[in-house]
């Protein structure tokens, strides 16, 4: 569970997750052009190669745009994240991506914020959902 380390841990290494549930997850920079924005805020200066290098390696969507077939089915995932949370673009597009993809999946947006209200609200949820998952075996 979590936020964004569980989306990146479970695409890095499906073979150690069974379930993957980010709650208001954040995902990366939406595009390399932000993270080249970011960059040149913080005056760090990369060759374009090494950015477009870690720029996949470690953004939800290109990772889930270059997931194998196999890799498609390996976990379980559930998304969550609240209409008025400053995530919610990233979440709305990884959901995207993942129907594209036909990469199983449930994604909920509901009402509310980045705060701890909202993810306890979601908690049962994602419990019965990790649950599920050991009964399949």
């Amino acid at each position: 569970m979590g936020g964004g380390g569980s989306f990146m841990y479970a695409l890095h290494r499906p073979d150690m997750f069974s379930s993957a549930c980010p709650l208001s997850a954040y995902i990366g920079p939406l595009s390399i052009e932000n993270f080249k924005e970011r960059l040149s805020r913080n005056n760090e200066i990369f060759s374009d190669s090494l950015i477009q290098q870690y720029f996949e390696r470690h953004n939800v969507l290109s990772l889930i745009n270059n997931m194998t077939r196999e890799q498609r089915k390996g976990v379980r995932w559930f998304i969550d994240c609240g209409d008025d949370d400053f995530l919610y673009e990233g979440n709305s597009l990884v959901h995207i991506a993942m129907r594209k993809k036909e990469i199983p999946h449930e994604f909920r947006i509901r009402d509310g914020r980045h705060s701890w209200a909202y993810w306890r609200a979601s908690l049962l949820d994602v419990l019965e959902f990790v649950s599920d998952a050991f009964h399949q075996y």
